[in-house]
């Protein structure tokens, strides 16, 4: 028998071995994104920065510039890592994200009658945008426990900690990423096997705070009432967000031509895709919305090939998390829902949003990477 002499693998070796097991149409689509949402910065930046009284006009395009560098760094690093350095990764930012969470409420910046942020050097920082995928990833990592330990607790850790994360959202408010987390969260939580009666807790518990919130919370009764009987309130943004994208047709006006950006509050951020169809049009419109719906697809098709209940309900939660943000935001500025003060992953203005989509997406392909064995640990 001849004995061969096992080699460590180098620096070169570990990045052959993720190039071969990345899903780069995922990747390449992401970037698309990233791509559109600079294009569309400049063309909604510019408008913001004059409304809003900087004397460069150009300022968030530079600063969205620099975000985007930094997610695409962020989002093909976080996928190198293997499954159990993800979980490692997701258990350091959701403790940090938590404890900025608790800071918030103590010293964070206030806007537009909530407190989601905390302002240091210029920049503004909202923690719940990294909290969101860290929790997830620890869901499907803690009920994952369960065929190892199955006598252990793990169901009611991972409620612990959700309870605590959504507790900290609702006391911003939040309601937009209060109502986002619990939505991926659910994914995750049944994608790992648990049994039909927790629907029936989720369902319940859920519909009791909406109520709760709609009975205690001005803005949330106001966004609610209006969306139901729009003739009786002010709908001056949503009635904004849906000329501009009728005024765009099949076409669009053309790149810059825009001209409801200029007195659309937060185009640049949350109705930046009020801009889109404007300038762009209709195919524009529906072509964004077939990117995000291919990175969701091959994702979350990816997870279900996935044997081990880590990765693959971690996954599933992570693309579930990406594309319902997508589609509350585009929903949002079509007139199907209630405004709810969300990004568009990718796309929008804003270091934490982009920043936070970046961790999604890459813990999301760490965990779906081809050729994966049996989690162990």
């Amino acid at each position: 028998m001849v004995e061969v002499a096992l080699r460590p693998k180098t620096p070169l070796g570990h990045a052959s071995v993720w190039q071969r097991e990345t899903d780069w149409p995922i990747v390449i689509a992401a970037f698309a994104l990233i791509g559109a949402g600079l294009m569309l910065s400049l063309a909604a930046g510019p408008p913001a920065a004059n409304r809003l009284g900087y004397e460069d006009q150009f300022f968030f395009v530079k600063r969205q510039v620099g975000f985007a560098g930094l997610a695409a760094i962020t989002l093909l690093g976080v996928s190198t890592l293997n499954a159990v350095w993800a979980r490692r990764l997701a258990a350091l930012v959701f403790a940090g994200s938590l404890v900025l969470l608790a800071t918030i409420l103590l010293v964070g910046h206030e806007a537009k009658g909530a407190q989601r942020w905390i302002r240091f050097a210029g920049f503004s920082l909202q923690p719940s945008e990294f909290a969101k995928p860290a929790l997830v990833v620890l869901t499907g990592w803690l009920l994952a426990q369960r065929q190892l330990y199955p006598n252990g607790p793990w169901a009611g850790i991972t409620l612990v900690f959700f309870c605590a994360t959504l507790g900290f959202l609702l006391l911003q408010p939040d309601v937009g990423q209060a109502a986002l987390l619990t939505a991926a969260f659910v994914v995750t939580f049944f994608v790992s096997g648990l049994p039909f009666r927790w629907a029936v807790i989720f369902a319940g518990g859920g519909a009791a705070l909406s109520g709760l919130l709609y009975a205690t919370l001005p803005h949330v009764r106001f966004r609610v009432n209006s969306f139901i009987n729009p003739t009786a309130y002010d709908t001056y943004q949503i009635d904004k967000a849906s000329e501009a994208i009728a005024r765009g047709g099949l076409l669009g006006v053309g790149p810059g031509e825009g001209t409801i950006k200029t007195s659309l509050p937060d185009a640049h951020t949350d109705f930046i895709y009020a801009v889109m169809g404007e300038e762009f049009g209709y195919i524009a419109a529906v072509l964004l919305i077939f990117v995000f719906g291919f990175i969701v697809w091959r994702g979350l098709r990816a997870a279900a090939r996935i044997h081990d209940p880590y990765p693959r309900a971690a996954a599933s939660g992570l693309f579930a998390l990406f594309g319902l943000q997508a589609a509350i935001n585009i929903a949002v500025n079509v007139s199907l829902i209630p405004p709810k003060g969300m990004t568009l992953p990718f796309i929008s203005y804003g270091g934490s949003s982009m920043l936070g989509t970046a961790l999604t997406l890459g813990l999301a392909l760490a965990l779906i990477r081809r050729e994966r064995t049996v989690w162990k640990g």
